[in-house]
């Protein structure tokens, strides 16, 4: 994606929403200050020259990086900023092997004080908004076309109501800002209204409707503009709005219904534009052009700096950093092939070879003791296989037993990965997700229609699973539903949030975190489960993540915090 320069900047909230824009100059009147910067464009520039401000606004839908390790190099996009714990291993998908501070999310202890990986959210999407609310407040003074402006600003109205979505299903209640751009000569002490944060119904209905203004204003599709892929579309608008609606409908939001989230859903559907890739499960992920199936995604090129996913999660015995490694929670969370689970009697599940005859997409996701690996086998077993802490680079063996294979190209190296590896796409909405957003939310309206079961049994097909069974009731499609949503979109950033808005969070994140020990003697193997991070818990007031203390404290305490923290 092409880009103007990002600079890493740490500021709390308030002194965010009142910077000077990056690539603007100082505003003090001292002569000796007056200096004209050289590492940055003026705002005189930008403003008067439509392909300088159309870089501009490229370069929103970049992050300003908040955090040491955040994407190093690469500045963080909207969904995946952190290039070495995935949001997964916040969940009961994986564990961090070596914790990059996500460990005291999954032991509960996450604090205002404390926030590990996931206090960026509220800083970096504010900055964010201020950036957009800038150029939607300059943009006319711009000489471009029509056609152009309407469809950057198009982009910027999808932009900030991306940052809005990610403040709201994080935080729940937000700050809505409007047009205002804030800067350091506003008095904040009389400014109240900066500090009010307002209900989810009203947070909702605000970005939905920034979601259908940058539809009308978008392409349906890149083909016909000299865009690159990688920018928003009418199709990436009406799919963020089908997930918004699709959250303000469930339990934990409630002020949504679930007919608009099917209409939204639906709505993507009917343009037409998208279907599932038929190229495989696994290469899904790694195509990035001619890919029917995806509406919205990041690229990476090669030569960009940043760390790639082959060597962040690749198995020890190959010098990989055995990173995000999957859960036994998952893995026993899988069907068997003919779409019985594993504790159906009926299913044919062995636990003495429990990875035989498993959902396709098991395979595609995870490396398991005798998993097929660039030409050779995974070995996680004790003693002596190569994948496990008696194999090479021991530091980074997967405490679970499991390493992860999904996104990874097997074809681009692990070691000296830098500037060649780590190319995929990063995809932030496809058609899968708008066929199984549909499908819920249609069963919660009116039940298990043959809409819905065509909606589902679509994504079970791609993936070579049997239809769902015929007859089910409205409570059996739900748990369907789960079951395609928690494996179908493993490690896509789907499973923190899903579990929240349906309230089952209490349940699932209290399990513990499982993995297993695989031993082998006289030539035969044992599978033992056991604990992969202990202490692993979650209470109520996790539901929604707490402002950082920082951002409080800059409020003078009129900022409201979330509740239990």
């Amino acid at each position: 994606m092409k880009a103007v320069k990002n600079i890493n900047i740490k500021y709390s909230w308030i002194w965010t929403m009142a910077l000077a824009m990056v690539i603007g100059g100082s505003a003090c009147s001292h002569d000796y200050l007056d200096i004209t910067p050289t590492d940055r464009v003026s705002d005189a520039a930008i403003l008067g020259d439509s392909v300088l401000f159309e870089d501009y606004v490229i370069n929103r839908y970049m992050g300003i990086q908040q955090t040491d390790k955040e994407a190093e190099g690469t500045p963080p996009g909207f969904g995946r900023g952190f290039e070495y714990a995935l949001w997964s291993s916040l969940t009961d998908e994986s564990i961090y092997t070596n914790d990059d501070n996500t460990w005291l999310i999954q032991r509960g202890q996450i604090a205002p004080e404390n926030t590990g990986i996931a206090g960026t959210f509220w800083g970096r999407s504010y900055r964010g908004i201020r950036d957009i609310n800038y150029a939607l407040n300059h943009i006319n003074e711009v000489p471009m076309s029509d056609d152009l402006k309407n469809r950057l600003t198009g982009e910027l109205k999808f932009q900030r109501a991306f940052r809005y979505f990610d403040l709201i299903r994080n935080y729940g209640k937000i700050v809505l800002v409007g047009d205002r751009v804030y800067s350091l000569e506003d008095d904040f002490s009389s400014t109240d209204s900066l500090y009010v944060r307002s209900s989810i119904k009203d947070c909702i209905d605000y970005v939905s409707k920034e979601l259908d203004d940058a539809a009308s204003l978008l392409p349906i599709d890149n083909s016909n503009t000299n865009w690159a892929l990688g920018r928003a579309t009418k199709g990436a608008a009406l799919a963020l709005k089908s997930r918004l609606l699709l959250y303000a409908a469930s339990p934990l939001y409630n002020v949504g219904t679930w007919a608009d989230a099917a209409k939204a859903a639906k709505d993507v559907m009917d343009l037409k534009q998208y279907s599932l890739y038929q190229g495989g499960y696994r290469n899904l992920f790694l195509t990035a052009t001619n890919n029917p199936e995806i509406i919205f995604e990041r690229l990476y090129t090669t030569g960009a700096v940043h760390v790639a996913l082959e060597i962040a999660n690749g198995p020890n015995g190959y010098d990989g950093w055995g990173g995000n490694t999957p859960l036994q929670n998952l893995v026993d969370a899988y069907e068997m092939a003919n779409g019985k689970a594993i504790t159906d009697a009926n299913s044919g599940y062995d636990p003495n070879n429990p990875y035989l005859n498993r959902d396709p997409r098991f395979y595609a996701t995870i490396l398991y003791n005798g998993a097929p690996y660039r030409g050779d086998t995974v070995w996680t077993y004790t003693p002596g296989g190569k994948d496990s802490k008696d194999g090479p680079s021991n530091w980074n063996t997967s405490k679970t037993g499991y390493y992860l294979k999904k996104f990874m190209n097997d074809n681009l190296p692990i070691v000296n990965p830098w500037g060649i590896a780590g190319t995929q796409p990063w995809i932030y909405f496809r058609y899968a997700e708008i066929l199984l957003n549909y499908a819920e939310a249609e069963n919660e309206a009116v039940g298990a229609t043959s809409d819905v079961y065509s909606a589902i049994n679509l994504v079970r097909e791609r993936a070579g699973m049997p239809d769902l069974p015929e007859g089910l009731d409205q409570n059996g499609m739900r748990s369907a539903v789960r079951y395609e949503r928690q494996i179908e979109l493993a490690f896509e950033e789907q499973r923190y949030y899903d579990v929240r808005r349906w309230k089952i969070a209490d349940e699932v994140e209290n399990e513990p975190a499982y993995g297993i020990t695989v031993t082998k003697s006289n030539g035969k193997f044992s599978y033992t489960k056991m604990t992969a991070l202990s202490g692993k818990a979650f209470s109520d007031k996790q539901y929604w993540l707490p402002i950082p203390r920082e951002e409080i404290l800059a409020s003078d305490n009129k900022l409201e915090q979330n509740a239990g923290y």
